[in-house]
């Protein structure tokens, strides 16, 4: 796995990869006169040396804090073992994490107002209040071509995992890592379970059903037989439109469901896989259809009905939740921490 790590000033990128250094055996890679701030890297002179070695050695798991323009991300990002990590954190977090590091390192300490510019200058490329455009190392004012290039708020958005570090001690976050299960393989490339899970929540952005989306994919040995959405039928106005008056009217779940002209998203498959069967509802359908194993994500009003149903003709029914791709931390989860600034990450 090589893992390229990108984020806001002070937000605790080279931290992290020291924990992925020190906890999971990764080697720290850096480009050429970057900054290196605690890591002992091995040093490249392009992205492309860097990705020809990393490329060489896939079979080791290697880390980088420096991603810093779409150049570089792209040309991680040909190798299927890359993984894109975001980092951020409270703006006021940070500065006490900038003011212990200026202390560490006995340099000048910037005042809260220079740490602001400069943080805009990092994400956006741009700064209030003249709203001029920065200007890169050649001395050439950036125009707006060049900010999805350089800007490392544009990079963030492209992340495969995103953790907003509002943590106030190592210890919490290095817990917290340790429950993300940033290694984890699937985050490259997904089991089955995950797989098919991401094909039925693609297939549930057709729906039209005013209730709730709702994606269904059939598989037999491993192989997508049919996709499903709910909606109403082929040829009536769209639920969304209007066409089905009981989503429209806002009825309770499980009530008047004779009324409902939506199909759900499990009949719509059976019925493309051409094997639907009469019956009081998708499940029993699934029941009659020959399905031997029911895997869903999220939970619904009447789980407790079709999981009896579903248990009763034998079928497995089982939740499986992909991993967690943006991290959002509440703030019962840090507001405890120890608020010692020695102890702050950088």
């Amino acid at each position: 796995m090589f893992i390229g790590i990108t984020g806001s000033i002070c937000s605790g990128k080279h931290t992290i990869a020291e924990w992925l250094v020190s906890v999971h055996g990764f080697t720290p890679l850096t480009l050429r006169d970057n900054d290196n701030y605690r890591l002992d890297a091995l040093h490249f002179e392009t992205p492309s040396d860097l990705l020809e070695y990393v490329t060489k050695n896939w079979i080791d798991n290697f880390v980088t804090c420096d991603i810093d323009s779409l150049y570089v991300l792209e040309t991680y990002r040909k190798r299927p073992f890359f993984l894109l990590l975001a980092v951020d954190g409270p703006l006021t977090i940070r500065y006490q994490r900038c003011l212990a590091r200026c202390q560490d390192l006995s340099h000048q300490p910037p005042t809260l107002e220079r740490f602001i510019i400069e943080n805009d200058e990092r994400l956006f490329k741009i700064v209030a209040p003249t709203n001029e455009f920065v200007r890169n190392d050649q001395g050439h004012t950036l125009n707006s071509d060049d900010f999805s290039i350089s800007s490392i708020y544009n990079l963030m958005t492209m992340a495969d995992l995103t953790i907003v570090n509002s943590f106030l001690s190592l210890q919490l976050l290095y817990a917290h890592l340790h429950g993300l299960n940033i290694t984890n393989s699937e985050r490259l490339r997904p089991s089955w379970d995950t797989y098919f899970m991401h094909l039925s929540d693609l297939a549930a952005l057709r729906s039209n059903c005013m209730k709730r989306r709702v994606g269904c994919i059939l598989v037999k040995d491993f192989r997508v037989i049919a996709t499903g959405y709910n909606g109403t039928a082929r040829g009536l106005k769209n639920c969304n439109q209007g066409g089905c008056e009981r989503c429209n009217d806002a009825v309770s779940c499980g009530k008047e469901l004779d009324t409902c002209l939506c199909l759900h998203a499990e009949e719509n498959a059976l019925l493309e896989a051409g094997r639907e069967r009469i019956g009081q509802g998708c499940s029993v359908k699934l029941i009659q259809s020959g399905v031997t194993e029911v895997v869903y994500y999220k939970t619904y009003g009447m789980d407790s009905w079709t999981s009896r149903i579903l248990k009763e003709a034998g079928i497995k029914l089982r939740q499986h939740s992909p991993p967690t791709m943006r991290l959002v931390l509440q703030k019962s989860d840090y507001m405890s921490g120890i608020a010692n600034i020695s102890d702050i990450m950088m």
